[in-house]
């Protein structure tokens, strides 16, 4: 008998941002900004922590490249096209 399609899971899918983290992650996390303490704090009704997921930032353009672009119009039009293929 097969597995289900909607049970299968990805390659890599552990290592996805996540919006909630577990216990674990956010007392470690805590800790680091030194907002929890085992001695002061109960690991019970732990603050909200922000999991924010840094964005890539685009990729910048060689001045080599963007000079010969500059230079050539129809290159620049051609190099979407070819992009699409």
């Amino acid at each position: 008998m097969s597995i289900h399609p909607s049970l299968k899971t990805k390659s890599g899918a552990l290592a996805q941002h996540r919006n909630v983290l577990t216990r674990t992650e956010r007392i470690a996390k805590l800790s680091a900004e030194e907002r929890f303490s085992m001695e002061k704090n109960s690991a019970l009704g732990l603050v909200k922590v922000r999991s924010i997921k840094a964005a890539a930032g685009k990729k910048k353009a060689k001045e080599g490249d963007a000079a010969a672009a500059a230079a050539d119009p129809k290159a620049k039009a051609a190099a979407p096209a070819a992009k699409k293929k």
